[in-house]
């Protein structure tokens, strides 16, 4: 017994490039492909294959500081944890209620996605027109009904009964559900091309009919960036493989660009799918629209006489959306979990029962998640606020990189990102373009999210809830000109409700001079090595006591 013991945690490290590889792609196809490819079709025409491409690149450089972050340092949530070893309590404070409230809507929107889908079956959604509905731009999305809302409730509590009693068992049956998502989308592209092409419609409408304004508003709105996100988990599985070195690298960029040419082959064949009779009679791609547009490739496949593929379709649509769910209700109380032992949220979230599950923190996932249900109704309007909390909950990253290339020098990197600070830079400025292009409507409501989770650190403040632990605000002021930039030029840029005073080139270079002065405040208030290594060597003792706990 005592060398069973002992042999199982090293077992537990041996997690191969092809199973960190597919821990990502599995993440990462979730319900994103079942509406991207309208709804980017929608904002660029058939260019919307520049978008995907465009999407995964920007995530890629993201995802690159975090292959040399997780190699370093592979910690489960490290999104909250590596900012508060550079930046101290308030900087990883900010991520990581970024990063939560991002991850707990995350369960709703796949909800969302399933009842829309659904609704063939039964009126769980209504369809409801924004805008007024103007001719020339009309803005339909699927709303809930109350029926939907109902059955919302039920599979939100569902993912918390699953989590409560069988995670354990669902997370054997979770590689078969990866090759069942890599099945339908492939299948999907392969019948689409077979069955219709009508190569016309590249050019019939326009390659750009929105131009590049169009190319980068799909980026953030109609789910592309969104689909990538699953990334992270080839970083959090980091210190579960057996050559970090080689694997981690290759499973974020594999993951990335496999799913990256899957999603860009998916593009093309459903813009080549469609009659050019349906796209002549919507007069264009950004009034494209067809019956049962609320499931739109299920509709695209019935129109194609292929009954078979849209009831595959409709099944998907359960279980792609159910899997991503699950996981990201267990991600959701872990991190609160993770932030509770940080000592930046309630210590009741870090309560575990006897089975090691944080029952509050899956309780509050359950209830913050339906209270999102209500501002965001539908998948069309939560898809843009997760991206863009997500995003920049992955910003702090690249700051984190440069601090840590200065306060551990010595650590030693089996992953080391090449170039210096270029690459992290790069990505600091395009998670912030991710945001800009989200549209004003998005990130007033996500900028109202950030200063509630202000209002609740000095409110623990105040109570005594922090302890003697120190706010560090001098190390994290970089906090307040990049959240306070951002906001100020997404009002008034053009995107999505904005003021339309900052044109399209210049909301580029203006976010281009914002993020590279954030970047420098942020290198030169970093923590002192001393301190870092304090909060480095606190961070990784944390880690090892959730996983005691948490197991």
């Amino acid at each position: 017994m005592a060398t069973t013991t002992s042999a199982e945690p090293h077992l537990k490290r041996h997690v191969g490039v092809v199973g960190l590889l597919f821990a990502s792609v599995g993440s990462i196809i979730g319900s994103g492909w079942l509406f991207g490819a309208l709804d980017a079709s929608k904002a660029a025409g058939p260019a919307a294959m520049i978008s995907w491409a465009l999407g995964g690149f920007l995530i890629l450089l993201l995802a690159l500081v975090y292959a040399e972050l997780g190699t370093m340092y592979p910690l489960s949530g490290g999104v909250v944890r590596y900012p508060h070893m550079s930046y101290g309590t308030f900087a990883s404070f900010t991520s990581g209620w970024i990063t939560y409230v991002a991850v707990v809507t995350t369960a709703p929107i796949e909800v969302e996605a399933a009842l829309q889908y659904g609704t063939k079956y039964a009126e769980f959604t209504k369809e409801h027109c924004l805008s007024a509905c103007k001719s020339d731009a009309p803005e339909v999305v699927h709303t809930l009904t109350p029926l939907g809302y109902a059955v919302a409730v039920l599979l939100m509590a569902l993912f918390v009964v699953v989590n409560y009693y069988g995670i354990r068992w669902f997370a054997r049956i979770n590689n078969v559900l990866v090759w069942w998502k890599l099945g339908v989308i492939l299948l999907v592209i392969a019948a689409f091309f077979v069955t219709a092409f009508h190569g016309s419609n590249f050019t019939d409408h326009g390659f750009k009919p929105e131009g590049w304004h169009g190319v980068f508003t799909a980026i953030a709105t109609s789910g592309i960036v969104f689909s990538y996100l699953g990334f992270r988990q080839g970083i959090e599985l980091a210190g579960e493989t057996d050559n970090p070195r080689r694997n981690v690298p290759i499973a974020v960029v594999g993951s990335v660009v496999l799913t990256g040419l899957i999603y860009i082959a998916l593009q093309a064949a459903f813009i080549g799918s469609i009659d050019p009779g349906t796209l002549a009679k919507s007069d264009g791609w950004a009034n494209l629209s067809f019956t049962n547009d609320f499931g739109p490739l299920a509709a695209v496949a019935t129109a194609l006489g292929l009954g078979w593929l849209a009831t595959v379709l409709y099944v998907d649509a359960v279980v792609s959306p159910g899997d991503t769910g699950l996981i990201y209700t267990t991600i959701t109380s872990r991190i609160s979990f993770a932030m509770a032992r940080n000592g930046n949220a309630p210590q009741a979230l870090a309560r575990t029962t006897d089975r090691g599950v944080p029952l509050v923190g899956l309780i509050a996932a359950f209830v913050i998640g339906l209270f999102m249900l209500l501002p965001f109704p539908s998948w069309q309007q939560l898809v843009g606020f997760i991206t863009s909390a997500t995003v920049l909950s992955f910003s702090s990253g690249p700051l984190v990189h440069a601090a840590l290339r200065q306060q551990d020098p010595e650590k030693e990197r089996p992953f080391r990102l090449p170039g210096g600070h270029l690459i992290p830079l790069l990505a600091f400025w395009g998670s912030n373009l991710i945001v800009y292009w989200s549209g004003w409507t998005v990130v007033w409501k996500l900028m109202v999210a950030v200063l509630i989770g202000f209002a609740l650190l000095a409110m623990m403040a105040v109570s005594g809830q922090l302890g003697q632990r120190h706010l560090d605000l001098r190390s994290g002021l970089w906090v307040f000109p990049w959240l306070g930039g951002l906001t100020i030029v997404s009002y008034y840029g053009d995107y999505g409700g904005g003021q339309g005073t900052i044109g399209f080139g210049s909301g580029i270079v203006i976010l281009g001079l914002l993020s590279v002065a954030v970047y420098v405040m942020a290198f030169v208030f970093r923590l002192s090595p001393e301190q870092a290594q304090t909060y480095i060597e606190e961070s990784l003792e944390e880690a090892k006591v959730e996983d005691q706990e948490l197991v």
